[in-house]
């Protein structure tokens, strides 16, 4: 009776160890989980409302407009495109920042940007962009489209030839927590994104593009 008592003790503890030995793989693999793809809310609202206003002060285009948040991380969607009529995003896509001071194509400021409007910076430059012609890029599908900044913090950017086109080194899906590889300023998206960006940008003429750091 002893001996069985004994036993039954031994199980018990046993499946005990097991179950606790469960309980922290699975709590390790949410953690893991929650590492990989974060949930990120961001209320844009007063954006697009400004940005409505925005472009029937200035006569742009009053279908769509393009939102670009660089305060979000950059291995994820982070360039939106926004229908005014139907009041919601209907593409997101990834996009790059500039390197500023580091290595050109690494990952070092894939959590916080550097921002300049300086010619040689290498950075991104924050403010509203009016998207006018579509040129020959070398990059990519070899497609670009010139941009006029609008703001005091993005003046410079038509003179340090910051064009929105394709590079193919931008992932199509999110790859957090890695991050975008980044380049001289230019925000440049995936190859298959911009394909349907250009059809976009070919029948919509002065798009506004504002890029902003939440």
């Amino acid at each position: 009776m002893i001996f069985v008592i004994g036993l039954a003790l031994i199980l018990s503890c046993n499946q005990k160890d097991k179950n606790e030995m469960l309980v922290s793989k699975n709590e390790n693999k949410i953690e893991v989980i929650e590492k990989e793809k974060p949930r990120v809310e961001v209320d844009y609202s007063k954006f697009y409302k400004e940005a409505k206003q925005y472009c029937l002060q200035n006569n742009l285009n009053k279908d769509k407009f393009i939102l670009i948040d660089l305060g979000l991380h950059s291995g994820l969607k982070r360039f939106f495109i926004y229908d005014f009529k139907k009041n919601l995003v209907v593409k997101s896509s990834m996009v790059s920042h500039g390197c500023g001071d580091n290595r050109w194509g690494g990952t070092v400021t894939k959590e916080k940007p550097q921002i300049s409007n300086e010619f040689d910076s290498h950075c991104s430059s924050l403010g509203k962009y009016v998207i006018l012609d579509r040129g020959i890029s070398q990059w990519g599908i070899k497609v670009n489209y010139i941009l006029q900044g609008k703001d005091k913090t993005n003046s410079n950017a038509r003179n340090r030839a910051i064009v929105l086109h394709s590079w193919e080194a931008v992932p199509e899906n999110e790859v957090y927590p890695e991050g975008t590889p980044e380049g001289w300023g230019c925000p440049a998206v995936s190859n298959e994104s911009m394909k349907e960006i250009d059809e976009l940008l070919k029948t919509n003429k002065k798009v506004l593009m504002w890029i902003i750091k939440s």
